[in-house]
Parts: C-alpha cells; sequence; structure tokens
C-alpha cells in the first residue's frame, strides 16, 4: 500500500516553520501529510522518523555529471549520501552534446577536466539523441538539463573567435530550440571559457533569445576586479532577450575585492528586480572555487585549440608573450594568480603519472620544490606537459562575503562540482550539502534549518520551473529524506576531499525507499523537465 513516515519534523521545502506530522506516499506521490495517519490507513513500510527532520530531496540546480551519470558505475553514491535526489546538468555552457563539428576531440579535450572523459560512442550528436539516451538510461537519480551555449557555439563554428555569420546563428538557435523541444530546463552560458569568451552582447542576447520561457544560467565573464560590470553585461543581455536570469556561482574573487564588490554586485541585482527584472543567483558554501588551468591564461595569450596554444608557449617567444601578457590589464578577464596569489592556487588534476604529486599542493608550493624562478613558468610547464588537461582549485572568496550572499533572500545552494578525473577533487563534489547544513546551521547560525532547507529544495525547482518536486505536499513526487541533523555531516575537506558524508538514514525517490544507511537497492531516477 505504499510507505508511512511517522513521527518526524516536517520541513516542507517551502521556508515555513516545521510541523510534526506523519507522510503518506503511495505509488511515487505523497498522498496525505498530517498528524496520527497510522491509525487511519495501512502501508507495507512504515518508518519510525521520531527526532529526525524530514524533508524534500535536496535539488542541485549546478553539477557537472553530463558524462558520469552515463559511465561511471559509482555515480550516484555520493549524490544520494548527501541527500540530492535531483541534479541539473549542462551548466557553465559545458555539456557533450551536440557531439558534432571538426573541433569535437578538441572540445572533448577541453572539457575533460570539468566532465571528464568522454568515452567513444556515446549517443550524443544533438539533443534528440540525448534525451533518447537519457529516457532509455538507469538513472540512480532525477535529471534535468540545460542546453550548454559553449557546446553549441563549438559545434557549429569550433573555437573560432570571430563572430557568428548569419548561417552559424542560425544553427546555433536552431540546437536551443533542439534542445527545448526535448524538455531542456533553460540555457547556460560559460563567457569565461573558449569560445564563448569572443561572444559579445549583441550575440549573447540572439542566443539567449531561444531560451523562450526557459531560464539563462550564466557564468559570468569575470568575478574579480570586473565582477559589477560582468553582472551588468548579464543583466542587459536578459534584459534585451526578455528572460529570466540567474546568476551561476555568485561570489567576489581576489583580496582586494573582499568586503567590497560583492555589495556593488548585489545593488545591482536588487535594482534590477525591483525594477520588475526576473534575476536570481546560487552559490557553493565554500571559500574556494574549481576550474581548468587554462583560465589562467590571458586571453590575448589563448589560441583556437588547445594544440596551438601548447605548440605556441614552447617557444621563446611563446615564453616572453605569456610574461608579458600576464602582467598587462585585459578588459574582462581576471588574472586569478595575481588577485590572490600563487600560494592559493592549489593543483587538483592532471593526466600525466609523474605530476602526480603536485595534486594537492599549491602552485607556489610546487615551483619552489621544483626550482622555478616563478610560478608562471610552472603555468606554461604544466599547460605544455599535460596539453592543458589541469584541474585546479582557487582559495579566492572570503568568508564574510560567502554569508552575505548566503542570506539573500534570492539565492539558492548548489555544488558546482567537478567530475574530471582527479585523486584530489574539490571537497564540494562530495560534501556540499552536509556542509551547508553543519556549517551555516548548525554551527555558525547563518541561516535557520528552513531557510537552508528551503535553498536546497523548492528555490531551486521553481527557479527552473521544475513542476511538484522540492517540496512535501499533497500530490508532489515523493522525494524525500529522514535523517537527524546533528549526525548529517560532510567529511570532505580540502586535505581529504573523497571522503563521503555520513548520517543521511533514509532517502525515498519517486516514491521508492532507495537507502536505509547508505545501503543502496534501487536506481528509480527519472528525466525531469521544464513545467510550461
Amino acid at each position: 500500500m505504499g510507505i508511512l513516515i511517522q513521527g518526524g519534523t516536517v520541513y516542507d521545502g517551502s521556508g515555513a516553520s516545521p510541523i510534526e506530522a506523519d507522510i503518506l506516499i503511495e505509488g511515487e506521490r505523497i498522498v496525505a501529510i498530517g498528524p496520527r495517519l497510522a491509525i487511519r490507513t495501512t502501508s507495507d513500510t512504515t518508518i519510525d522518523a521520531h527526532g529526525h527532520a524530514i524533508c524534500p530531496g535536496f535539488i542541485d540546480i549546478h553539477r557537472h555529471a553530463d558524462v558520469a551519470m552515463f559511465t561511471s558505475p559509482d555515480f550516484g553514491q555520493t549524490e544520494l549520501a548527501q541527500g540530492i535526489t535531483s541534479i541539473v546538468v549542462g551548466n557553465c555552457g559545458i555539456a557533450p552534446v551536440p557531439s558534432v563539428g571538426p573541433a569535437l576531440a578538441e572540445y572533448y579535450h577541453y572539457i575533460e577536466p570539468v566532465v571528464g572523459p568522454v568515452a567513444a560512442g556515446l549517443p550524443f550528436a544533438d539533443y534528440t539523441a540525448y534525451a533518447r539516451a537519457l529516457e532509455h538510461a538507469c538513472l540512480p537519480l532525477n535529471v534535468g538539463f540545460l542546453a550548454a551555449a559553449g557546446a553549441i557555439k563549438t559545434a557549429v563554428k569550433g573555437f573560432a573567435k570571430t563572430p557568428f555569420s548569419a548561417a552559424e546563428m542560425q544553427g546555433a538557435v536552431a540546437y536551443i530550440a533542439q534542445a527545448r523541444e526535448h524538455g531542456a530546463l533553460g540555457l547556460s552560458f560559460g563567457i569565461m571559457y573558449q569560445p564563448e569568451c569572443y561572444s559579445s552582447r549583441e550575440e549573447l542576447a540572439a542566443l539567449a533569445r531561444g531560451a523562450g520561457d526557459g531560464i539563462l544560467c550564466t557564468h559570468i565573464r569575470g568575478e574579480g576586479d570586473s565582477l559589477v560590470s560582468s553582472i551588468e553585461e548579464m543583466l542587459d543581455v536578459a534584459f534585451n532577450a526578455g528572460v529570466p536570469l540567474n546568476i551561476s556561482h555568485f561570489k567576489a574573487t581576489g583580496v582586494k575585492n573582499w568586503r567590497d564588490a560583492i555589495f556593488r554586485a548585489i545593488e545591482r541585482i536588487e535594482t534590477a528586480r525591483n525594477a520588475g527584472q526576473r534575476v536570481s543567483a546560487d552559490f557553493y558554501p565554500y571559500d574556494g572555487g574549481s576550474t581548468t588551468i587554462l583560465s589562467l591564461i590571458p586571453p590575448s595569450v589563448l589560441e583556437e585549440s588547445t594544440a596551438a596554444l601548447v605548440k605556441k608557449l614552447a617557444t621563446p617567444a611563446g615564453k616572453e608573450t605569456l610574461r608579458q601578457e600576464f602582467r598587462k590589464t585585459h578588459t574582462g578577464w581576471d588574472n586569478m594568480a595575481a588577485s590572490i596569489g600563487w600560494e592559493r592556487v592549489i593543483i587538483s588534476s592532471v593526466v600525466n603519472a609523474e605530476c602526480a604529486g603536485y595534486c594537492g599542493k599549491s602552485m607556489k608550493q610546487i615551483a619552489c620544490e621544483n626550482g622555478y624562478e616563478e610560478p608562471l613558468d610552472l603555468l606554461r610547464d604544466l599547460v605544455i606537459s599535460e596539453e592543458g588537461q589541469v584541474g585546479i582549485i582557487v582559495l579566492s572568496m572570503a568568508q564574510a562575503d560567502i554569508d552575505e550572499v548566503a542570506r539573500l533572500p534570492w539565492t539558492s545552494l548548489i555544488s558546482d562540482a567537478l567530475y574530471g578525473s582527479s585523486a584530489h577533487p574539490h571537497p564540494r563534489l562530495h560534501g556540499a550539502f552536509p556542509r551547508f547544513l553543519r556549517e551555516y546551521v548548525r554551527e555558525r547560525k547563518v541561516l535557520t534549518i528552513e531557510q537552508a532547507i528551503h535553498k536546497m529544495t523548492l528555490m531551486g525547482a521553481e527557479r527552473l520551473g521544475i513542476r511538484d518536486r522540492g517540496a512535501l505536499r499533497i500530490g508532489a513526487y515523493a522525494d524525500a529524506l529522514v535523517f537527524d541533523p546533528a549526525r548529517f555531516i560532510d567529511r570532505a575537506d580540502y586535505q581529504r576531499p573523497t571522503q563521503m558524508a555520513v548520517g543521511m538514514e533514509t532517502v525515498i525517490l519517486n516514491g521508492n525507499l532507495l537507502s536505509q544507511n547508505n545501503t543502496n537497492h534501487a536506481k528509480a531516477g527519472q528525466t525531469i523537465f521544464r513545467s510550461s
């Protein structure tokens, strides 16, 4: 007859105060919520939740699991251990679809530190094939997707720095329309990355119009010295395109920007919101981000392929060009290494075994240990030897700034987890959601537990138009968690980043009892689409 969760403290996902109640699940939906349901109904399974929190399954609207969900036999374990029952992929303009065009191999090479190696033969030629692959996949959790503008641009014109031709723009817009037809939740930009970094506001607005009634989620052009101007750029693009905007991993980087730039950026966003523009943002609960080493290369040095960049840097002239350009100011590009110091840039992944010992160390430490005159020379050598496939962690933010962002009523929680082949990944892959409850709620009391759960559930679902998820209410999908908040903790940190979270006692997905005490029993995920 179903599942009865009995006697717990119910946080319904709305941010409202909790209530003591039972929850009855039949099939894949919640059919009743209220006191003493046990005396009015029968069920096959009863879960005693006395002394425990009951809340909706967490929704991570920014996770780079695009490839892992098809290729990794372990996919779902670390997510479910954190209580994550739904994710959204295709963020930051990065995705393995559409898999066409002469630059495909180069593009797969370029995105590997973010999504991991793309196995040959994956059916991602276009969004029709991708939707079919999702439909037939055996998913351990729910998955939604965004159309990724960087992947689309690469498919139609490669890494060229030139503007779209009329035919290329037509092709790009057609891919976005195809993604929408197959249920995409919106469109993502990654304007910091190639080839999107070459796009003008006009081109971005033309692409954004293709999102239709979906959302535009964007990794802005710069998050340090150019944070405010980058926010203004995207506010303008979204306004002219007539689409709602979500700023991905909203933050202020660079020591000199701490306790300053974030307030000016918030002011710009709230001015736009007060004028009626639909603008929101998300964030992750760490003072460090994660990206690729190529983000440290000035745009004036980058070439239209990683192979061409490697060839250029391998010459004396290329080495000198890098030195000169690194010391210049470049409009729209933040020099992360200069703004935070090489001691705050940590190597997280490499390709070649001889560099494996670098993982977990700062570039300053590695340069000193290996006799480099300066870390910039190490950067050059790593780009050459690893062909650009190096992941880095940048300890770029002030905790007080993160707290300011977390308190905003229009920011939701994400992980921004990367799935590159790394023995030393960013700890957010394994711990972002329990860390938020542990540190920001229980320990430092930045938010109440009901506020935090709202940011981890319904807020993200409503933002992306995901119907009937993120809330415990009659008729909603039965994605639910039962846990003791005092025992649900993250264990991953910058020193031990692969430690799994513990304490998530029960996970229910689409009405299926997936796990009790971290023992997985079934794969019951569904593809989730934007509601019209």
